[in-house]
């Protein structure tokens, strides 16, 4: 099916092989521009959050909200006021994606030794030069593990996006009657083996900007980056 194609279940029309490279590209860019906006939206807000440690209650909220709401009843509230298309099932997809950069780049934020800004500001930098200079450079391997867990998330959330009548790979998954059995199951396979492929690029970005020094920190230090925030939403 995902090489060779063939005639839908129904007679007519030509299914997989060359005719899933629209639902390919429509999944692509589906997802990437959605996890571009949820980059725009969450670090800056997360950078400021950590930086002057106000509204900690903001992240911690809206992590858990983000995990708590499912995608399909955003779809039904998106669809029912703005309509259905790739603006609907964007923004669900945005949603979903902010929570985990935003918490990520607010604990790489935090987690930064109060010593390391304290010499930046002996030096004679602003506040908004420790954020460029110092916060965000050090974070970023921290901050860029959210935005490859956002990513996966919504690559794979982007399976329902035909509820929402965006084309995407989900077509031949939520359509059997159309694509048959091996359409369901080559375009799974296919969703899972974009998923896997992108969690490993994005991996390999990740440990590309990845600092040597901070490559050899104990496993202990590494498992820490996220208990601080894990103790404050428990406690929330």
């Amino acid at each position: 099916y995902v090489f060779v194609g063939g005639e839908s279940v129904t007679g007519g029309l030509q299914v997989g092989g060359p005719a899933l490279i629209p639902y390919l590209v429509n999944h692509l860019v589906l997802s990437f521009v959605s996890v571009a906006v949820a980059v725009l939206i969450a670090v800056p807000l997360g950078l400021y959050l950590g930086h002057t440690r106000r509204a900690e209650f903001l992240a911690v909220n809206i992590t858990n909200a983000g995990r708590a709401i499912p995608p399909l009843a955003l779809i039904g509230f998106f669809i029912a006021y703005i309509g259905v298309g790739f603006d609907a099932f964007g923004l669900v997809l945005v949603l979903l994606a902010i929570p985990p950069i935003l918490t990520s780049t607010y604990v790489a934020t935090t987690q930064i030794e109060p010593d390391t800004v304290d010499a930046a500001r002996g030096m004679g930098l602003t506040e908004g030069q420790i954020l460029r200079r110092v916060e965000f450079p050090l974070g970023l391997p921290t901050t860029f593990s959210g935005i490859r867990i956002a990513t996966v998330a919504v690559v794979a959330t982007a399976t329902i996006a035909p509820f929402a009548s965006v084309d995407t790979l989900g077509v031949p998954i939520l359509s059997p009657n159309v694509h048959g059995p091996a359409g369901q199951l080559g375009a799974a396979v296919l969703v899972a083996i974009l998923t896997l492929v992108i969690s490993a690029g994005l991996g390999a970005v990740q440990q590309a900007i990845t600092p040597r020094g901070l490559k050899t920190v104990a496993p202990e230090r590494r498992r820490g980056l996220f208990a601080t925030l894990r103790r404050r939403t428990q406690t929330t």
